[in-house]
Formats: structure tokens, sequence, C-alpha cells
């Protein structure tokens, strides 16, 4: 069970599946590693280093991770090539634990008098119109009231393919078309939100990096516009990276948390790559915890990220 009772079987379920490419790459490696070796010596942390390395946790929290091995393999002499599993699974879940201070639970929000405001921010095609849509199912399937806002008006797709997720799921949306000022998209939705009693305000906006001060400046006038509003808006930052870039993930990341204020992450597409890794060391790297993970293509298959469970299903 998660931390919370609220991990259901068929969860656990999806959440194995999803990683199950990134488990068997980890683990085949993992055990060509300390075959034939009863302790864990600089050979052993040479080849784990490969291994973690190779699996996009990234060299940084690499690094992180082996210095912590080696510590507690020189504090406790007992400590064999047999248990390495045992000894990683709990230096990522440690790591984890630091950069999310929390599980999460559930799709649930702060208690308010003012809609909790989303506003989601990510390069195109890394499936942030998907990951909307599904979040609004979620939380009305949690009971909440949902309003979407179309503020990346940078693309026609983007606003229609919004509307195609509003009228699926069943929930309004304020869209001004493309070209539209985005921060007056936000405006509108934020004010229609608030007369029509939502709960959740999900604003999507455009993903455009290759010029990052109007990025910057474009996301800070809509955060303007949104805390006149609803004060205190945008309450989550929400930055989507696709899990199978790898590397990619790690410098969208980078250049986003220079951009805004990102407190929140959803890794998506984590079912299709054996890149899983990239979830352990883009939190541990820019310090955001993992908010939501993408693991299959169905409306359940965006879970809320419970690093028990996570660490969970690499490892056993």
């Amino acid at each position: 069970m998660g931390l919370f009772g609220s991990f259901s079987k068929s969860k656990k379920e999806n959440l194995n599946k999803g990683l199950a490419k990134t488990k068997d790459s980890v683990f085949k490696k993992l055990t060509r590693v300390v075959v034939g070796k009863s302790t864990v010596d600089d050979d052993v942390l040479d080849e784990l280093e490969e291994v973690l390395i190779s699996s996009d946790v990234g060299v940084d929290t690499t690094l992180k991770i082996i210095d912590r091995i080696q510590k507690r393999v020189a504090d406790d002499k007992f400590l064999g090539a047999s248990e390495l599993n045992r000894i990683l699974k709990e230096e990522i879940a440690g790591l984890l634990k630091e950069s999310n201070k929390g599980d999460y639970e559930a799709f649930s929000i702060p208690k308010s008098d003012y809609p909790y405001v989303i506003m989601v921010v990510g390069v195109n095609g890394v499936g942030k119109t998907t990951t909307i849509g599904k979040l609004a199912y979620q939380f009305k399937k949690a009971g909440k009231k949902v309003t979407l806002g179309a503020a990346d008006t940078f693309r026609a797709a983007a606003v229609d393919q919004l509307i195609i997720w509003s009228e699926r799921v069943g929930v309004p949306i304020v869209d001004q078309g493309m070209g539209a000022d985005p921060a007056s998209v936000a405006f509108e939705t934020l004010t229609q939100a608030k007369a029509n009693g939502s709960d959740v305000v999900i604003i999507d906006t455009a993903g455009r990096l290759h010029n990052k001060i109007n990025l910057m400046n474009e996301l800070s006038k809509i955060k303007r516009v949104m805390d006149r509003v609803v004060p205190g808006a945008p309450h989550e930052i929400l930055l989507v990276l696709d899990g199978s870039t790898g590397q990619n993930a790690f410098e969208q990341a980078k250049q986003f948390t220079l951009a805004t204020e990102v407190n929140a992450l959803a890794i998506t597409k984590l079912d299709g790559t054996a890149k899983g890794g990239v979830v352990i060391g883009v939190s541990d790297q820019f310090k955001v915890p993992v908010k939501y993970i993408g693991i299959g293509e169905g409306m359940e298959d965006l879970q809320v990220f419970n690093r028990t469970e996570f660490v969970d299903s690499l490892f056993n």
C-alpha cells in the first residue's frame, strides 16, 4: 500500500506496466554488474555509475548516489554485492524524499474560497495538451468543478486540441482563437471561473523556448493578470516534460526553471521508454517535486506521483 493507502491494486499494476521498460533495462544491467562479485568494490561502483547514467538519471545525481553508496559500504564492511539492489533502492528513495517532501494524495487541492489555478508550461510535443485534458478528467472525477483556458494562442492546433479535450471531458473552456493575447485569455478564464464557482482552473501556455526573453515576459504578464483576478494565482506552475527524451528533458527543465517559478513537474510518456531515470534526476537536480507521471495512453494513466510506489515498482 502507498503512504496514504490510496494506491489501488489497478493503479499499482498500471504503474508496474508503465515502468516495465526502465525496470527491465536497469535490472538487466545491474545483474551484470554484480555477477560473480562478492563485495561492492570500485569496479562495481564504476559499472553502477554507467548503468545510472545510461538510464538518464543524469551525471550529477548519479555521482551523488554513488557517493552515498560508497559511504555506506565504508561504514558497513559486511555489505555484499548481493545487497546492491536494496541499497540502491533505499538511496534513490532517500533522494526523491528530499525534493518531494510528501507524497501527493489523489487529485486534491487546498481548500479556498477562490479557484486553484494551475499554469501549464512546456515545449510543444511533450504531451502538454493531453496532460491538461487528463488532469481535467481526474479533477472532475474527484468531484471538482474545472475550467480550462486556451492561452497557447501561438498555434491553432493547440487551441483546437484543448477544445476537443474540454468536450471529451465535459468541462467549460475559454478560448479567443489563435493569435489572441494570452494574458487576455487568462484574465477572461479566471473571471469566468470565479463567476461560475470553479474549484480548479488549468491554463495552457505557449511553449516556445527559442526566445527565452519573450517567453519570460509573456509568462510574467500572464501571471500578473491572473493575480489581479485571483490573489496568489497561479498557485501551481506545472512544467510538462517528455520522459522519453532523456537529456533533452533536463535541458528543458533548466530553461523553464530559469524563465519562471516552476513548482511542480509532470513527466509523461514513461511507458514507451527505458529512460525512466529522468524522474529521479530532474527532480533532484532542479529541486522541484514531481507531481504527476504519465504511464500510458488511457485517461487513468496520468497518476499522482507517489515516490514510495515509484521506487517499489522499479526495484521489486
